[in-house]
């Protein structure tokens, strides 16, 4: 049994990777694609998974969902309901890379890993943390709208980016991602209890932005993805039909983020000192467009 942070490179065959600079050509998205990105702070419905490469991941997602799993310690956070309300279960954890092959590999899938360059604007990209989050069908609970580098401040610049993928269908009845186009462009808002109130951030927006506040649903077929800014104000509500809503999600960075604190980044990562670049054993680097030049 291994912690697979070790490994800074793919070690199963799941994710086949390009052997020449034409091999990425198909996973590429459009100037179109990145255009809009940058004008809504979102991209959604980017096909990241075959059946297999989906089956292999909720293999995976229901063993490391067992706490009495034998590397359970490595997670960096797990929380088998974090809204505390047994009428609304939300499955939350960090750090399941270390602990399941699927996991860990699904990281290096060049379908993500070059579509998260472009969008950073064809730089390099450090992994940041993965993290689950499952409704389980009829009691799921919500995820609070929120920004994500509300979180996320202990590393500077801010130059991340949010990839959330389900392994399951998910629609609006099993609790969808929820995005509001152009919030992106808000600021930093302060952040809310992120399994708690649904509409918690309303408190710390202006009047104008509450005036702008328009959601929209962002269903997707398991395997699809969704790319989001940092401050791209997004949540989900509830689930309360009959099927369950799981799905994985991988923050990353442009290299060159610093530490911006002597605190751990992560619970079980060793301090990197408050202007150190972000590296090492935790934080790898997963693409440089230098790749695309074998």
């Amino acid at each position: 049994m291994k912690d697979l942070a070790d490994y800074h490179h793919p070690i199963t065959e799941l994710f086949p990777q390009p052997l020449k600079a034409t091999d990425w050509d198909q996973y590429r998205i459009s100037k179109e694609q990145v255009e809009f990105f940058h004008e809504n702070g979102y991209l959604a419905d980017i096909k990241l998974l075959d059946e297999n490469q989906i089956e292999s991941l909720k293999t995976a997602l229901d063993e490391v969902m067992d706490p009495k799993h034998p590397l359970h310690h490595l997670f960096h956070e797990f929380h088998s309901n974090e809204s505390g309300d047994p009428n609304k279960v939300l499955f939350h954890s960090l750090g399941h890379w270390r602990i399941a092959e699927a996991f860990h590999d699904v990281i290096w899938n060049p379908a993500f890993r070059i579509v998260a360059s472009q969008l950073l604007g064809d730089r390099p990209v450090r992994f940041w943390h993965d993290q689950l989050f499952c409704k389980p069908a009829h009691h799921g609970g919500n995820v609070a709208w929120h920004q994500d580098y509300s979180y996320w401040t202990r590393t500077i610049e801010m130059q991340h980016l949010t990839c959330w993928c389900g392994l399951d269908d998910a629609t609006e009845e099993n609790g969808c991602l929820q995005y509001v186009p152009g919030s992106h462009r808000w600021g930093l808002l302060e952040k809310p209890a992120l399994a708690g109130e649904m509409d918690g951030l309303m408190a710390m927006m202006t009047e104008e932005q509450k005036a702008n506040f328009k959601p929209v649903a962002i269903p997707l077929k398991a395997g699809h993805a969704a790319f989001h800014h940092p401050l791209l104000v997004h949540g989900s509500f509830a689930n309360f039909s009959p099927r369950s809503r799981k799905a994985f999600v991988l923050n990353v960075f442009a290299d060159g983020t610093v530490s911006d604190t002597n605190e751990p980044l992560l619970e079980g990562v060793p301090i990197i000192p408050k202007g150190h670049k972000m590296g090492g054993k935790f934080f790898p680097l997963i693409f440089d467009p230098k790749e695309l030049e074998n």
